[in-house]
């Protein structure tokens, strides 16, 4: 590989696509229908933690990836939540976003991020982070206030929230890296690409 394969990014996440922009990377979005619901109730059968989900569901959808060249170098990310043993999906409407916010309310939970760069045919690096995040009680009036100045955009989070705008109102307490929060461990990214001689030194 070198400083001139193009770079994939195997995600529609808005978030994910920003940290790279903003980071000066140059890549091509492409974006996976990728399935998770079957991979994610063979893990839970299988009492598989949650960590090992989300660098299964990374690789997944870095090989689900169209590549844009033989030499390609794809990267894949994913995002588990777990409140209190409970695996959380994303909302999938604003009646489903108000209930993932009441079931936080008050609660800790964590954030398992994954991610994976899949070079010609194998993965040539991963790294796994973790945050933990405590919510603090919310009341309805709140709730209802917040989707709807925050609007459909929560949608595109697990937790319905998203940190680097009006989310971060809802939390009294956060440890770990800001980037893993929005779904990109983007610091051991870079520095991958790095010394991989993908981007400049």
């Amino acid at each position: 590989m070198s400083i001139h394969a193009p770079l994939v990014l195997a995600s529609k996440s808005m978030a994910r696509q920003a940290m790279l922009t903003t980071a000066g990377i140059d890549f091509v979005a492409a974006p996976t229908d990728f399935d998770e619901t079957p991979l994610k109730r063979r893990y839970l059968a299988a009492g598989k933690p949650a960590s090992a989900l989300a660098a299964t569901l990374a690789e997944a959808k870095a090989r689900a990836a169209s590549p844009e060249g033989a030499d390609a170098v794809i990267i894949g990310a994913d995002q588990v939540l777990t409140c209190e043993g409970r695996l959380f999906d994303k909302a999938p409407d604003k009646t489903g976003a108000r209930s993932v916010l009441r079931q936080l309310s008050g609660r800790g939970h964590e954030l398992h991020v994954a991610v994976c760069v899949l070079g010609p045919g194998t993965v040539v690096w991963r790294h796994e982070s973790l945050a933990r995040l405590w919510m603090r009680p919310l009341s309805d009036d709140f709730i209802d206030g917040y989707l709807e100045q925050a609007g459909g955009e929560v949608l595109w989070s697990v937790g319905c929230y998203q940190i680097e705008g009006l989310g971060v109102q809802l939390f009294e307490r956060i440890e770990g890296d800001h980037f893993t929060i929005q779904g990109l461990p983007l610091l051991p990214l870079l520095d991958y690409l790095r010394r991989a001689g993908l981007i400049p030194a």
